[in-house]
């Protein structure tokens, strides 16, 4: 199926680097008009630089593909607003939005200031509203649209030193779902990846001890172009059925993960004391108690 996304027109943000850029090619090549947007800081959020989206607009123009640079905030409402007008006033229609725009703060909880989460927070999950709450309008108007947003295994599992980026990654599941709900009326879909990759944003990983040299040469093996292919997939009208999901590439492999629901359920008659939970409750519940891992621990290295 040649020319999936031919006819269509694609914003994706952060789309100067890293899995961003692999997106916004791939979406080119498979005949989107693309909107870049970027605003060219570093992995801390810091800086501007309109060189990334440059970079990766004549790349796209010597594949032969259409597309556009905006350099605006993803993380405010006035400059989001600024990133779909740039579609229309570019290509006169809006399709497809990939929240993919992103920045770190590393910091272990007890050490995190209030500066380093609401910078994150400011950029991932709300980025990711403010530029998709843009673009609803237009998709309600057209009875159509689709949403991708990267979300992280540092969200669905949790990771150390990442409360702002974990926190910000599984608010995006949970807006995602939402929005897939209030949007399917208007046959719009939404979908998250949580990407397997090598990037500006994974290269901060530690690597001292001889595990985490290990852990991080496997990840390496995942470039980002490997993420490509599935969000183009979950852009296109071949997969106008799916909605709501969660999806992970990693190298030849494709999971799709499951989602929260009651596992397990205890009932007694006269209700509840914290006594009775203590005595009675707990040993039945914790049988179905969740391990205390990151999301390093819990996806082993046996790619297909």
């Amino acid at each position: 199926m040649p020319n999936m996304l031919e006819g269509k027109v694609a914003i994706v943000t952060g789309a100067g680097n890293g899995i961003g850029r692999e997106i916004a090619i791939m979406m080119a090549q498979q005949g989107a008009k693309v909107i870049i947007n970027d605003v060219g800081a570093s992995v801390s959020g810091e800086g501007q630089d309109a060189t990334p989206a440059q970079q990766t607009k004549a790349i796209i123009a010597q594949n032969g593909g259409q597309a556009e640079i905006s350099t605006d905030s993803v993380a405010t409402w006035a400059s989001a607003q600024k990133i779909v007008q740039a579609a229309l006033d570019h290509f006169g229609r809006i399709d497809i939005v990939v929240n993919n725009a992103g920045i770190l703060r590393d910091q272990i909880f007890h050490r995190m200031t209030p500066e380093e989460w609401d910078a994150v927070i400011a950029v991932h999950l709300n980025g990711s509203f403010y530029v998709s709450r843009a673009a609803a309008t237009h998709f309600r108007q057209q009875q159509s649209g689709a949403y991708v947003h990267m979300s992280s295994t540092s969200g669905l599992i949790g990771n150390f030193g990442q409360a702002n980026y974990s926190a910000a990654k599984l608010g995006i599941v949970g807006l995602s779902k939402s929005i897939a709900l209030d949007m399917a009326r208007f046959n719009v879909r939404s979908n998250c990846i949580a990407p397997f990759a090598w990037s500006r944003m994974t290269g901060t990983i530690p690597a001292e001890t001889p595990e985490q040299k290990r852990r991080v040469e496997r990840i390496m093996q995942m470039t980002p172009d490997k993420n490509a292919p599935l969000a183009v997939f979950l852009a296109s009208d071949a997969a106008k059925d799916v909605t709501g999901q969660i999806f992970s590439p990693r190298m030849n492999e494709l999971f799709v993960y499951s989602q929260i629901r009651p596992i397990k359920s205890v009932h007694r008659e006269n209700g509840w004391t914290p006594e009775a939970i203590a005595e009675y409750a707990l040993p039945s519940l914790s049988q179905a108690f969740s391990k205390l891992e990151r999301s390093g621990d819990v996806f082993c290295w046996d790619p297909i």
